[in-house]
């Protein structure tokens, strides 16, 4: 049997004055998680990625507020309080095994690794230039071997190939442009 001391009341009267001290009704709620609603939604879509699963995380929060609504009033932010529930649930479910094979990649996220099919081509053009390279005259090719591929200054190539810096620089632009047309002619298949 369930009775009050000081205060002559009954049980049911109790709890109803409980609740109404409390428990705040629907409107109440939504008045209250409106402000940020929205940022738990951002901050799960930032971790999550999906919109979905983002909209899912959002009102699985949002249901666990309102299953803490005789507590909230425990909480100095009920906002900071909603976002740590957030963090902590879109981090659990990037454990778990239901996104545990799903690859995360952040909108803002580039991948500069090149593709395989990349990595071909580029040594295939590089074995092209080679053979290029190899058919140019002798002192085109030392030029363009040392200024492109040694990285030497014009200066120290003309000194030790004993030229003028405006001829080797008439050269190598020669090997450039022969080299170039080369590699366009055979990217594009022979066809002009």
């Amino acid at each position: 049997m369930f009775f009050v001391t000081k205060i002559k009341m009954s049980r049911l009267d109790y709890i109803t004055s409980l609740k109404t001290k409390f428990f705040m009704n629907q409107n109440e709620f939504v008045q209250l998680v409106t402000p940020f609603k929205d940022k738990v939604f951002r901050l799960a879509k930032r971790l999550l990625v999906s919109t979905e699963e983002a909209e899912d995380a959002t009102q699985e929060i949002l249901v666990k507020l309102w299953s803490k609504n005789g507590n909230l009033a425990a909480y100095s932010s009920v906002e900071a309080f909603a976002m740590t529930m957030t963090k902590n649930y879109c981090l659990d479910q990037l454990k778990s095994k239901r996104t545990g094979n799903l690859k995360i990649v952040h909108t803002n996220y580039v991948d500069r690794e090149p593709g395989l099919d990349k990595k071909m081509e580029d040594l295939d053009s590089l074995d092209w230039v080679e053979k290029i390279m190899d058919k140019l005259p002798v002192q085109q090719r030392l030029i363009i071997q040392m200024r492109d591929v040694e990285q030497y200054e014009f200066e120290e190539i003309a000194k030790i190939l004993d030229m003028n810096e405006s001829a080797i620089r008439v050269a190598l632009s020669r090997a450039r442009k022969t080299i170039r047309d080369y590699m366009t002619e055979t990217h594009n298949y022979g066809i002009s």
